[in-house]
């Protein structure tokens, strides 16, 4: 049985998780269950897929997880993109925040590689 939080991807995404929810606590109110909504779930997926992942039994099944969460990041990062062309976050807020998307990302993609290539 594999334990979630041992991987640093799953770590990393759920530090990404308490600074979404951080962040979107300042959007606009009428964006509450728009924007502010799909960020926060589509957030929360990528360290719950991970999480479910290391449930599975198979490797297949594992690495399929793990492209729903790679997915959601894909989700994630044009999500927070469009809410700084809202103007919703600053540059500032953004920037690091599209640089954890993009080291998630990675390191989602290598581990679905690695588990891949023992199929």
């Amino acid at each position: 049985m594999r334990d979630f939080r041992k991987y640093a991807v799953w770590e990393q995404s759920h530090k990404l998780v308490l600074e979404l929810y951080r962040l979107t606590k300042n959007f606009p109110q009428e964006e509450k269950f728009g924007l502010t909504s799909q960020i926060r779930r589509a957030g929360i997926s990528i360290s719950a897929n991970i999480s479910e992942g290391c449930g599975k039994l198979s490797e297949r099944d594992f690495a399929r997880f793990l492209g729903i969460s790679f997915g959601s990041c894909q989700e994630v990062e044009y999500l927070t993109l469009l809410a700084k062309d809202l103007d919703y976050l600053d540059e500032q807020s953004y920037e690091p925040l599209s640089i954890e998307i993009v080291s998630i990302k990675k390191q989602l993609y290598h581990l679905i590689k690695k588990l891949n290539a023992g199929s």
